[in-house]
C-alpha cells in the first residue's frame, strides 16, 4: 500500500524525509505463545512528537539506523505516539507500542526479541496510513466509544499515552522496591505484622520525595506519586522560571513545590533541597538527562539513608562513592518501560486530566515541507513547547 509519511533514512545530509512510500504488512504477534496477525488498517488522526525521535534522526544522520528498520526495509516512519481512526472497526485507538515474541516485551529476557512500532523495527504514525496488529489497538474509555470526530483537547491529552504508561509503571516498581528494601526496619521500630510493615514502608518511600527535572516524564511521574500518596512532600527541582507554564501547572495540579537551581552551584542547590524538606530525601527521581543529578544525590548528599535513586533520564552516568552508597543502603532503579495494563490506564487518567494544557500544535504542511528544520528550530530547539504535536488527519479532529 502506498501512503505518504515521514521517514528515517541513514543519510548525512538528510535522514529525515517526507514523501511517498510503500507501507509493507508483516504478520505480527502481540506476546509469546499468541498467534502472527496480520495488521489491520488505520489512519493516524493526531501524533505527538517525542525526543527519541529527534535521537533516531541523529542515529540516521550517523548511518547507525540499520537495525532499526522493518525487515527487509531501508527506512522507518517515524511517531510512536497519537492516535489513530480503525475504519473497519469504526472507532479511535491508541496503538500499542510495543510486542513480539516474549512473555512481556517491556522487559524481555536474552531468548526474546521485540519490535516497537515507530522505533525500532515496525513502522509508526507519521503516516496517512499503516497497519497495525489488531490486539495492539487500545480501546478509548467506554464514555467516548462511538465518536466519529475526536474533540481536540481529547487528543492533546491521550498523545502522552506511552510517555504517561511509563510513569504508572515507574510508581509501581518504586512501590515494590521501596517495600523490599525497608520492610524490615518498619518491622524492627513498629512491632507490626510483616504485611503491615510492607504496606508502611511502601508509603513512607514517598515521604520526602525530590524530582530532579520538570520535562512531562518528571511531571508524570509526580503526578502518579501525590494521586497515591496524598501525603507525599514532592519537591521538583529545574532551571525554569518561577513563573513558566510548567512550573505553574506543577503546583496548581500535582501539589508540589518548586526549587529553581538557575544560577546555584551543585552544593548551594543540594543544601538548598535539604533545607526544605528538612532531611535528606527518601526517593530521588532524575529525569533532568544530565549528569548533575547523581552528583546531587550521592555526593551533595540529597539522598538519604534507605533511599531510592530512580534514575529515568536517558544518557548520563549515574556515578557514586561504594563506601558510603553501601553503608547508607542505597538503591539504585532503572527500567523505563511499560505493559498494556499500564497503557490501558493511563488512557483512563489522562482523559480526565488537564495536561491538554501542556501541548502545543505545528500545523502539518509547516512540518512535512521542511521535517528536519522543523525539529531542530520548532520542536527541540532552546524554548520550544514542553510537548508538541500535530493534527495529521483534521477529517477526524473537532474543535472543543
Amino acid at each position: 500500500m502506498n501512503t505518504k509519511a515521514t521517514y528515517f533514512v541513514n543519510d548525512s545530509e538528510k535522514p529525515l524525509r517526507y514523501g511517498e512510500i510503500n507501507i509493507i504488512n508483516p504478520p505480527r504477534q502481540r506476546l509469546r505463545g499468541e498467534p502472527l496477525k496480520e495488521g489491520v488498517e488505520a489512519v493516524p488522526v493526531f501524533c505527538g512528537f517525542c525526543g527519541t525521535d529527534f535521537e533516531l534522526m541523529k542515529m540516521g544522520k550517523n548511518g547507525a539506523l540499520g537495525e532499526k528498520f522493518p525487515e527487509g526495509e531501508k527506512r522507518l516512519i517515524n511517531g510512536h505516539e497519537g492516535v489513530v481512526w480503525v475504519p473497519s472497526e469504526n472507532r479511535f485507538a491508541i496503538v500499542l507500542i510495543r510486542g513480539g515474541d516474549s512473555f512481556d516485551p517491556t522487559r524481555f529476557s536474552e531468548d526474546e526479541s521485540y519490535f516497537e512500532y515507530g522505533c525500532d523495527g515496525a513502522d509508526g504514525l507519521f503516516s496517512d496510513k499503516n497497519f497495525f496488529n489488531p490486539d495492539m489497538l487500545l480501546h478509548l474509555p467506554e464514555k467516548y466509544e462511538g465518536l466519529k470526530k475526536l474533540p481536540l483537547s481529547l487528543a492533546k491529552k491521550l498523545v502522552f499515552s506511552d510517555p504517561y504508561a511509563c510513569a504508572i509503571f515507574q510508581h509501581e516498581r518504586m512501590c515494590d522496591i521501596g517495600a523490599a528494601q525497608n520492610f524490615r526496619v518498619v518491622l524492627a521500630r513498629d512491632k507490626c505484622s510483616k504485611d503491615e510493615a510492607l504496606e508502611k514502608s511502601a508509603e513512607e518511600t514517598f515521604s520526602k520525595t525530590v524530582i530532579f527535572g520538570l520535562g512531562t516524564t518528571g511531571l508524570f511521574i509526580g503526578d502518579q506519586i501525590r494521586r497515591n500518596h496524598p501525603d507525599a512532600d514532592i519537591l521538583f527541582i529545574a532551571r525554569s522560571d518561577e513563573n513558566s507554564e510548567k512550573v505553574k501547572f506543577a503546583k496548581k495540579y500535582i501539589g508540589a513545590s518548586y526549587l529553581c537551581s538557575y544560577g546555584l552551584g551543585e552544593k548551594e542547590t543540594a543544601e538548598k533541597i535539604k533545607s526544605y524538606l528538612g532531611s535528606p530525601c527518601s526517593v530521588f527521581v532524575g529525569t533532568s538527562g544530565t549528569e548533575i543529578e547523581s552528583r546531587i544525590a550521592f555526593e551533595h548528599g540529597v539522598l538519604g539513608c534507605n533511599g531510592i535513586y530512580d534514575s529515568f533520564s536517558l544518557g548520563p552516568h549515574v556515578t557514586f562513592d561504594t563506601m558510603p552508597f553501601g553503608f547508607k543502603n542505597h538503591v539504585i532503579l532503572s527500567s523505563i518501560n511499560f505493559t498494556q495494563k499500564h497503557m490501558e490506564e493511563a488512557i483512563r487518567i489522562l482523559s480526565e486530566s488537564h495536561f491538554d494544557e501542556l501541548v502545543e500544535l505545528i500545523d502539518k504542511d509547516v512540518f512535512t515541507i521542511d521535517p528536519i528544520d522543523a525539529y531542530l528550530n520548532k520542536i527541540y530547539c532552546k524554548g520550544a513547547p514542553l510537548k508538541t504535536a500535530v493534527v495529521w488527519n483534521k477529517e477526524y479532529i473537532s474543535e472543543d
